[in-house]
């Protein structure tokens, strides 16, 4: 998927919506009746397009701004609802939406600590208005890459950010662990056995295993209209569009093994998030990569 750069500002509004979300430490769908509290937080941010199949070269676009909208404020593991409104560059709200991987609109929220992914789809209200309940499981500020491609231009990346009150938890150590058991199945990472270098093709390979007998699984399952995703974020004191990547699965390999070509663009520490479908059930497995010049 494209990754690009917009404008933002929290405004207020109301949400409901349905979402299917994984996040490290729990998972849910959820919806919400309409609610008329306002906020008043107000951030902004910029717009970008990107061409190109894995990683993405960007240029730069003034024609959609996209705005935040949350009601009141948020508290680790309390749903709220959150609103985010497309609008053409003179504030008039676009309409028609074309889909990409089976969706009109994905959010990716991240903890800009990169302790906590999800992965959401907001519903599409009309009058260019997508609606999401959700949870944010911890406190801090947060970063959302908002994705989608309105009717006869390229695909869109908004960056929204929004924070969470509360007492926010320590930073834990970097885990460079390369293999994981999530539930039924072992998920096992390599990246290229030689050092990544920024700005070169990287090769990224996952083999998922039965926990239980270690053989290879079988019954993987399309997610999104493709064998699996993967979102990257360089470790960034202020993430931005420029930290983002999100790549999509290298197809013909075989039934247990996912591979992603993609590029990192600059050196440093880069957290990936690779979402596979198990029989149904959705697998986010976590790792660190270092990129060097």
């Amino acid at each position: 998927m494209n990754r690009f750069l917009t404008t933002i500002a929290i405004v207020t509004t109301l949400a409901i919506a349905q979402g299917c979300t994984q996040f490290l430490k729990t998972s849910e769908h959820s919806t919400l009746n309409p609610i008329t509290e306002h906020s008043t937080d107000h951030a902004v941010a910029q717009t970008k397009q990107a061409h190109s199949s894995h990683n993405d070269t960007h240029t730069h676009s003034t024609n959609t701004q996209a705005k935040l909208t949350k009601t009141g404020r948020i508290y680790p593991n309390i749903q709220t609802s959150l609103e985010i409104t497309v609008q053409n560059s003179s504030g008039q709200p676009i309409t028609q939406f074309d889909r990409i991987q089976e969706q009109v609109m994905h959010l990716i929220a991240v903890s800009d600590d990169l302790q906590t992914f999800q992965h959401l789809h907001p519903i599409a209200q009309g009058n260019g208005q997508f609606a999401i309940a959700m949870k944010f499981p911890q406190a801090g500020n947060y970063t959302l890459f908002s994705d989608y491609q309105p009717t006869g231009q390229a695909e869109h990346v908004s960056v929204l950010k929004t924070q969470v009150d509360g007492e926010r938890p320590a930073q834990p150590a970097i885990n460079w662990s390369r293999s994981k058991t999530l539930g039924q199945t072992s998920v096992g990472f390599a990246p290229p056995k030689t050092p990544i270098k920024s700005g070169e093709e990287a090769i990224l390979r996952f083999h998922l295993q039965d926990a239980n007998t270690q053989q290879p699984v079988t019954n993987l399952q399309p997610y999104l209209g493709e064998k699996g995703h993967l979102v990257i974020l360089r470790q960034s004191p202020n993430l931005s569009q420029e930290d983002y990547i999100h790549a999509h699965a290298v197809p013909n390999t075989s039934a247990s093994q996912v591979h992603f070509a993609t590029r990192f663009p600059q050196p440093g520490k880069y957290k990936v998030w690779g979402q596979f479908n198990r029989n149904g059930e959705i697998i986010t497995a976590d790792y660190w990569v270092e990129v060097t010049q």
